[in-house]
């Protein structure tokens, strides 16, 4: 076998990988390198992260469902079910490409505007009646 680093000690003769053999062991000619210093450059355009990040979020996003007749009157009967006999409710809604969820007791429908007002927690909270998909 070839000895590869004749000046280095007996456990680093043999080894070809300069990233195992100690500094001092190596011939000083050789110029050390920048290190990390090399990938300060993708650093300099942190916009370029967010876009891409965006990107990504952005394929997750669906179409707004579309309900049939059926299922809006069904949606309409369980809401006024909800509103006389049992005020705690769970609505799935559409919102920007997504589709979220909310639990809160119910505190009016406003028909003119096409609201429901609900309570989560201490929170009074507004959902379009047109972007409800499910109410349990």
């Amino acid at each position: 076998m070839k000895v590869i680093n004749p000046n280095a000690p007996d456990e680093y003769k043999y080894t070809s990988d300069y990233r195992e053999i100690p500094r001092e062991y190596l011939n000083p000619n050789i110029p050390q390198g920048r290190g990390i210093v090399k990938w300060a450059a993708f650093k300099t355009l942190p916009e370029q992260y967010e876009q891409l990040e965006q990107y990504i979020q952005d394929q997750n996003k669906i179409d707004k469902p579309i309900l049939s007749d059926d299922q809006l009157s069904e949606l309409n009967d369980t809401l006024v079910f909800k509103m006389f006999h049992d005020p705690v409710i769970t609505v799935s809604y559409y919102e920007d490409g997504y589709i979220k969820n909310i639990e809160g007791y119910i505190h009016k429908v406003d028909n003119y505007e096409r609201l429901l007002y609900l309570y989560e927690e201490t929170i009074l909270r507004k959902v379009n009646l047109k972007d409800i998909v499910e109410i349990k």
